[in-house]
């Protein structure tokens, strides 16, 4: 399982290795220049560089401690020449990152030019992880996918109304809508088309991973004067207060859930996840647990979980009947 403390150490390393590049390959910066780059306060950053004191190297001779100062406010690192040099991406880092780079450059979100030059750069600068990364290539479902995609890129270029055939997994069903594109988004990894939904009437994300079926309709976009694009830099999971929280326990085969549905928290406890989610609408998780039979269980809210029994035992009477 998973704890904030843990990751407050990873993210102190990771400030840890990449601290000692940064200094060295400006051989003086000031405390509140390196404070401002790394994100910290400055007294944050002095606790970082008297850690790095007890840092002993094996090179250039055993056991040699990295000599730094930061007297007068300035940052002076000396004697860590084997750590000066950039950091290598691993195998998995360096192939995760080219799938992401490739997803962007297909749907055209920035420069193509100046992505195939990054990608190229990367896939060169991986050496040996580049060979190996064919090994573990992602395959994406090229015919729906793309369909789909293509159609939106050609809608937001050609400002054309959307008729979508949706799924919306809150209320477990499929909705038929029109709307007016804005711009196509990757946030957290997945595609999304921002739009002006005229059944809604105001602007809504919708994953392009959930469209069943759209056409691209002869009609111009009337996106409204009003209509303010989604802020998504802090994410998309942003529950109410009102909302029930509900805690799942899913086995192997119920792990998609994870996935699938925004989740709060997710925790790993052997070969089960126990994930938190929250809802203003427990019908569907209801309908959800009935689905997952034994890989999955509602934990919690207790009354939610006795009423996913009552269901199952009502569909069982059904069945023997």
């Amino acid at each position: 399982m998973t704890t904030s403390g843990a990751q407050t150490g990873t993210q102190r390393l990771q400030r840890l290795l990449a601290l000692v590049p940064y200094v060295v390959s400006r051989n003086v910066v000031s405390l509140a220049e390196t404070a401002t780059a790394f994100g910290v306060t400055e007294r944050e950053l002095v606790d970082d560089l008297n850690m790095l004191w007890c840092v002993e190297l094996r090179a250039p001779d055993p056991y040699c401690p990295i000599d730094l100062s930061y007297e007068g406010g300035e940052i002076v690192v000396s004697e860590a020449e084997s750590i000066g040099r950039p950091l290598r991406l691993a195998v998995d880092e360096a192939s995760a990152l080219l799938v992401a780079l490739r997803m962007l450059a297909e749907m055209a979100l920035a420069g193509s030019e100046a992505l195939s030059r990054t990608i190229a750069k990367l896939e060169a600068a991986a050496g040996d992880a580049a060979a190996v990364s064919t090994q573990v290539q992602v395959q994406v479902d090229k015919g729906h996918a793309d369909d789909i995609l293509g159609q939106v890129r050609d809608a937001v270029g050609l400002r054309r109304r959307i008729h979508l055939r949706y799924y919306v997994p809150g209320r477990d069903e499929a909705t038929e809508r029109d709307v007016d594109p804005m711009r196509l988004l990757v946030v957290e990894g997945r595609s999304y088309l921002e739009g002006w939904c005229r059944r809604a009437e105001g602007v809504r994300l919708f994953r392009l991973d959930r469209v069943l079926d759209m056409e691209v309709l002869d009609v111009a976009a009337e996106v409204p004067p009003e209509a303010e694009p989604v802020d998504v830099d802090q994410g998309l999971f942003r529950p109410s207060e009102q909302d029930v929280s509900v805690v799942l326990e899913l086995r192997p085969g119920a792990h998609w859930v994870a996935e699938y549905y925004p989740c709060e928290k997710v925790e790993r406890d052997g070969e089960a996840l126990r994930v938190t989610l929250r809802t203003p609408d427990t019908r569907w998780v209801r309908r959800l647990a009935l689905r997952l039979g034994e890989d999955g269980r509602v934990i919690a809210p207790a009354e939610l979980a006795t009423q996913v029994g009552d269901d199952a035992a009502a569909a069982l009477v059904l069945y023997a009947t």
